[in-house]
């Protein structure tokens, strides 16, 4: 009889792949956990491997240095933005605004903190670039009904009705309104359709 091999637990594959991918995912919701609670300079491999409870070597292995782990971290945040932001059809304007709130709801406040930090980073500066173009590229999308020629009024351009859109659906906006001001999201929601509605009123 062959015995070759008993005892041993069976190698799986999926499983460790599972393993690695939990394991990525805790890494890189501790470097957000510790980015929103101070300075990106206080945002170490130490800090996140300790935050992770994995090794140092862990995350090295993974994401190479620390601007590359904060690299992965953007990317990571931002392929969940993307996902949130997706739905919508244009010219669907209640549902642009419902959709909007739910995002700003979740990461509005982590966006706040990279615009506040990004004149002190590149590597920051360069994820809120790319937040901006996105947002613009959103609200482009969304309103591209309210946007053409034969839509606006004699006299106004597109480019101008365009800017007024962004700056409407800004998180600066929604940070005037939710925060600041105090209102509930369905307050806020309220002021948001207010404020668009003479924009896609047909003239």
């Amino acid at each position: 009889m062959n015995t070759a091999g008993a005892g041993t637990r069976p190698y799986s594959s999926p499983k460790r792949a599972t393993s690695a991918q939990e394991t990525g995912r805790r890494i890189l919701q501790a470097t957000l956990g510790l980015f929103m609670e101070g300075p990106i300079a206080d945002v170490t491999l130490n800090a996140v491997a300790a935050r992770a409870g994995v090794t140092v070597q862990t995350v090295i292995r993974r994401y190479g240095d620390r601007l590359g782990l904060i690299h992965a971290t953007a990317e990571f945040a931002s392929a969940e933005v993307a996902g949130q932001r997706g739905a919508p059809p244009p010219g669907d304007v209640p549902a642009a605004v419902d959709n909007l709130l739910e995002h700003y709801e979740t990461t509005g406040a982590l966006a706040l903190k990279m615009l506040a930090e990004e004149e002190t980073s590149p590597v920051l500066a360069e994820i809120t670039e790319g937040g901006r173009q996105f947002h613009r590229e959103w609200c482009e999308r969304v309103f591209a009904p309210f946007l053409t020629d034969d839509f606006l009024p004699d006299g106004v351009e597109r480019k101008r009705r365009f800017a007024q859109f962004v700056a409407l659906c800004d998180v600066y906006t929604w940070k005037l309104l939710r925060l600041d001001a105090g209102l509930s999201r369905d307050q806020v929601a309220h002021c948001l359709l207010e404020m668009l509605e003479p924009f896609i009123r047909r003239p």
